[in-house]
């Protein structure tokens, strides 16, 4: 695992792509999430698709985690950084909860750690999510983390929300550089194969209640929709995540049927926008991986 002060390259980089505010959009790579035609693709493709948010793509750090997934990201985008992950099979398209996808993710976080130290806030958003409109506009300024979930309870600061560490925003504080650490340390409670959502929806209390006083808000589905809590709100939605689905292909077959509905609704007039029937096509192939309710 990378040490904090060993980013070679990271503290002159961010000032290239961080927005004004000191924002940066994170994501990460493998080599196989980056081949022409996987999900790189259609993550950038949305951003091209979607209702004035091309911009936001001069503001996206792509980390990759082996030598050709940096290859394939440099080839396609301006901003790219190597964070290896030295783990066996990191560059395939990993099962969920494998050896080699959990040092993936736990990865990011030490990365995101860093990024905070180094004075930006950064919206880290997993290459299976489809975005469609401005999502800042639905995040507060006053949020310390604001996270997506798998379950929205209607209560935004209601703890027993369901949080998606896939989609989250978080605002470079000393509170939040600390919560970044514990969290990260709180690893070595769990189980070894514990995945970095599982901890934190076992401690996010500890940051809220305990002296931290983090200023959390959970993010609506009907927004920030899912398949794990299907809404298909074509008006209202500002990204779409291929949660609660598993293998690389099944994504890759559901994702491609929201881009090609998004494409349609986008090609409406207003007025038939506003008296559009259209809806999502249901996420058929992920909901058979996992039970995906009607």
């Amino acid at each position: 695992m990378p040490q904090e002060e060993s980013f070679p390259g990271l503290a002159e980089l961010l000032p290239r792509v961080a927005m004004d505010d000191g924002t940066v959009i994170i994501t990460s790579v493998n080599e196989a999430f980056a081949r022409p035609g996987s999900l790189l693709d259609l993550f950038r493709g949305s951003f091209r698709d979607g209702e004035g948010i091309a911009h936001l793509l001069n503001h996206t750090l792509i980390v990759a985690a082996d030598p050709g997934a940096l290859a394939l990201c440099k080839a396609v985008h301006p901003h790219c950084y190597l964070l290896q992950v030295m783990a066996a099979g990191v560059s395939s398209a990993n099962g969920f909860m494998t050896r080699s996808y959990l040092e993936l993710v736990w990865s990011k976080l030490t990365f995101q750690h860093r990024v905070l130290q180094l004075g930006y806030n950064y919206l880290y958003t997993d290459l299976d999510v489809m975005w469609l409109r401005n999502p800042f506009r639905h995040i507060s300024l006053y949020a310390d983390m604001a996270v997506s979930t798998d379950r929205f309870n209607g209560n935004a600061e209601d703890l027993t929300n369901a949080p998606n560490t896939g989609f989250y925003y978080v605002r470079s504080t000393n509170r939040t550089v600390e919560m970044l650490r514990r969290w990260r340390a709180a690893r070595s409670r769990f189980r070894p194969l514990a995945h970095d959502q599982e901890v934190f929806e076992a401690i996010k209390g500890e940051f809220v209640g305990g002296e931290l006083r983090i200023k959390l808000v959970f993010l609506d589905t009907a927004l920030f929709d899912g398949f794990c809590e299907y809404h298909g709100e074509m008006d209202r939605v500002c990204t779409m995540h291929a949660n609660c689905c598993l293998r690389l292909a099944t994504k890759m077959h559901d994702l491609r049927n929201v881009v090609a509905d998004w494409k349609r609704y986008s090609s409406l007039t207003p007025p038939e926008k506003m008296s559009s029937k259209l809806r999502w096509t249901y996420p058929a192939k992920c909901a058979a991986t996992m039970k995906i309710p009607a």
